[in-house]
């Protein structure tokens, strides 16, 4: 779908919070052996100017990604959006979704850069978890954690660049977002319908 101006967030945090919040993403390159995509979990830096993932050694895009230009894509929440949920049949039918781009140049990790991404992402969704007992590599035999740290690769990418898509209904009055949000959450799509709420307040406080 056309990513309208209209649906830029003003507000640079709020990337870099889904970023972080859904903890999870695509990498797209061009390759001498044609485009490839790599799924993976990924870790923003503090400040949000490094993303840190690891590959498997045998994925395609491994012996290709140092010093590339890589795209990476989190996508949030989506919906369909029919006619009737506007309540308005002369509508068309739409979609709202949430996408993350950040482009950058990506970098191959040392060995100890590698284990110490190991560790912050595991700390990182562990917490998550709430366990009494968090998993951490100290839980593994040594020789084991070696041989799988072995058969991965770790990068980091210098991000230079976002585009945040945020398309939430936020074209129509606030009623009218109330009526698609309350459509979208009664067909359980909570996550989305609370992004809408969020975004609704916003408006209605502006207005």
């Amino acid at each position: 779908m056309h990513p309208s101006p209209a649906f830029r967030p003003k507000d640079d945090e709020i990337a870099a919070l889904l970023v972080r919040e859904i903890g999870f993403g695509a990498i797209f390159l061009t390759t001498p052996d044609g485009p490839r995509v790599a799924h993976v979990p990924i870790l923003l830096s503090d400040d949000a100017r490094t993303l840190r993932f690891h590959l498997a050694r045998g994925n395609a895009l491994t012996r290709h990604l140092d010093g590339a230009t890589c795209l990476a894509v989190v996508q949030g929440p989506d919906a369909y959006v029919s006619p009737g949920d506007y309540g308005d049949l002369a509508k068309v039918p739409t979609w709202n979704y949430v996408a993350v781009e950040m482009e950058g140049v990506a970098r191959k990790c040392d060995r100890a850069a590698l284990i110490a991404l190991l560790d912050d992402v595991s700390a990182a969704h562990e917490a998550r978890v709430a366990a009494d007992s968090p998993w951490t590599r100290a839980k593994m035999e040594p020789a084991q954690f070696g041989r799988m740290v072995d058969a991965i690769t770790g990068f980091e990418i210098a991000v230079r660049g976002w585009r945040t898509t945020l398309k939430l209904s936020q074209g129509n009055p606030v009623e009218v977002m109330g009526r698609v949000r309350d459509a979208l959450s009664a067909r359980g799509h909570g996550a989305l319908a609370q992004l809408m709420q969020h975004l609704t307040a916003l408006k209605d406080h502006d207005l």
